[in-house]
């Protein structure tokens, strides 16, 4: 079923001298650029803009005309969304004053404070913010790169992935096997794998009820685990095998042009086969030096400013902050405290006290919806967690209706809050 829903003139000439006082020069306004228009980067431009009145000259790199979430994209390989339901433009975003640049970030001069731009030229800034999500780990899964992505997707980007591994799921043999390459931590969504399990697996009960679904996972648990293991049980039961790392899940290796994966020597012969690799910041993050050996983009917990740079801030999955996670719903809740910080900065206005949440929501079969989240405050050294809820086992279907419509309602809410 369907479901509806709405749908910076100079640069300063020392970090201190920028931090101290708003970089403005007769009647330039500051500039702010921002690299990346998702939940981080779209939700930083867009209340830049919007809360400054006009004072900061707000601009969004972004290459995408039609932004895909990736979030929500598991409804729709379930079946229960339109692909078309995950896209937005930014259209209003540029009407509520935010200079939208259709290009790629190809590099960043931190010393001469700009930015670029794959189409030729560069744009100068006071502060960068930075969200470009996440880029896969070379040879993380032996095997496997980016160049076997149409035989063994990992759809783990808003886009056409997700459409492709959709059709291969719909299109496996009678009796098939779906396989999925779990990724270890920490890596985007963590609830998100096995959500994508539930989803698959509730297309084949109805499409294709006696083939089989294979997760091979690096990690010894994961996020929501008992609330999804009790769903599969009710819903999908026989359906789904876990491999853990006891029995060689940290050790595989596929091969595309045979459909074949190797758990810790042993071959199997999959249909489908969904790669989820390790992760790490977006590449323009390691090109302008703000990543470590990990791959990740350290921030101070307070702000999410660079460690690397205090006129940067990296935002999102790409920053390495604490116990956060990798959500769209973290996301936009540091780019707020960023947008108020930068304003602060730029515009002499007030800057409140730095306050996160998360929430990330699962549906694990027809209106079974579950949820986690958490409060989060700045600590000594990384972003804290102060409070926490989760679903429980053995909650009744009103209840987990209610959670799953209260995900729709979310959804809705973030979108509109990011494009307007």
């Amino acid at each position: 079923m369907r479901l509806n829903r709405r749908r910076f003139l100079g640069t300063a000439t020392a970090a201190t001298a920028a931090l101290s006082a708003p970089a403005v020069l007769g009647n330039a306004r500051p500039r702010v650029v921002v690299i990346g228009g998702g939940s981080g980067g779209g939700t930083a431009a867009r209340y830049l803009a919007s809360d400054s009145n006009g004072a900061l000259d707000v601009t969004l790199i972004e290459p995408s005309r039609m932004y895909y979430t990736c979030y929500f994209s598991n409804l729709y390989l379930g079946g229960f969304w339109e692909f078309e339901d995950l896209g937005h433009d930014y259209g209003n975003m540029a009407m509520r004053g935010v200079n939208i640049i259709h290009d790629w970030a190809m590099a960043v001069d931190r010393d001469a404070q700009t930015v670029s731009l794959g189409g030729g030229g560069a744009v100068s800034y006071d502060r960068l913010v930075v969200s470009p999500g996440i880029d896969f780990v070379d040879g993380a899964v032996p095997g496997w790169d980016v160049s076997q992505q149409s035989k063994m997707p990992h759809a783990y980007k808003s886009g056409t992935q997700a459409q492709l591994l959709k059709a291969q799921v719909e299109n496996m043999r009678e009796g098939g096997t779906y396989a999925m390459v779990a990724p270890p931590n920490p890596y985007r969504c963590p609830p998100g794998p096995y959500e994508r399990i539930s989803m698959v697996a509730h297309i084949l009960s109805e499409r294709n009820p006696t083939a089989k679904i294979l997760i091979v996972d690096p990690k010894a648990n994961f996020s929501k685990q008992g609330l999804f293991e009790e769903g599969w049980n009710r819903h999908y039961p026989g359906m789904i095998e876990r491999i853990g790392p006891d029995f060689g899940g940290d050790n595989v290796e596929v091969r595309p042009d045979d459909m074949e994966v190797v758990i810790d020597g042993m071959v199997e012969s999959v249909d489908v086969c969904n790669v989820i690799p390790a992760q790490k910041a977006g590449k323009i993050a390691e090109l302008a030096g703000l990543t470590n050996d990990a791959g990740w983009a350290p921030v101070k917990p307070e702000d999410m400013r660079s460690r690397m740079d205090d006129n940067v801030f990296v935002l999102g999955d790409a920053s390495q902050q604490g116990a956060m996670p990798k959500s769209g719903y973290s996301a936009n809740s540091q780019a707020k405290v960023v947008a108020n910080v930068i304003r602060g900065e730029l515009t002499d206005s007030r800057i409140f006290p730095a306050r996160y949440a998360n929430a990330c929501w699962s549906l694990i079969a027809t209106n079974d919806g579950v949820k986690v989240g958490a409060s989060y405050e700045p600590g000594e050294d990384e972003i804290e967690s102060v409070s926490s809820f989760i679903s429980q086992t053995g909650e009744d279907a009103e209840l987990r209706r209610q959670t799953f419509e209260e995900s729709i309602g979310w959804y809705n809410g973030i979108v509109d809050d990011i494009f307007g």
